[in-house]
């Protein structure tokens, strides 16, 4: 009876060296979509001054005021969907944690007032069209990071 128990408590001890317990923490940040801004992978989120909208990057949607309640969408309202995004000034929140930007709206809309530019931007990626970046038409399907045509370099000028 006493092997027994000792085999009971060595085979106990064995499982419990062979089970460590592993944490493995799996940050899925999202893809800036084209249209955004060079140089801040990081961000999660940009506020989009001239549409009092912001976007977030790690879902690809935006959030903006509809019927006075923050929605979130994977596109922009009907009202907006011929807005070129590649030549609106993206303002980025590099020190925003959390998933509600828009507790600080009342600050970036005074902050960041409409028409607000900052310092010049280039876009992740071209503007689709004809290739030289200064025709076609933007079809409201933002943020999806799909756009045909481009090449990585971006010439938004802001």
């Amino acid at each position: 009876m006493k092997s027994l128990k000792y085999l009971f408590l060595g085979l106990s001890l064995l499982a419990i060296n062979f089970s460590n317990a592993q944490v493995n923490v799996n940050v899925n940040i999202g893809t800036p979509p084209l249209w955004g801004p060079v140089g801040y992978n990081d961000a999660r989120y940009y506020y989009l001054p001239d549409l009092q909208t912001y976007y977030d990057v790690n879902t690809s949607n935006y959030i903006y005021i509809n019927n006075g309640k923050w929605i979130r969408a994977r596109t922009l309202p009907s009202v907006y969907r011929n807005y070129d995004l590649y030549n609106e000034y993206k303002v980025v929140l590099t020190d925003y944690r959390g998933n509600s930007p828009y507790d600080n709206f009342k600050t970036h809309k005074v902050k960041y007032a409409k028409g607000y530019k900052g310092k010049p931007q280039k876009t992740i990626g071209q503007k689709p069209g004809n290739g030289n970046n200064k025709q076609g038409h933007d079809n409201g399907n933002h943020g999806n990071g799909n756009s045909k045509g481009n090449n990585g370099k971006g010439n938004g000028k802001h």
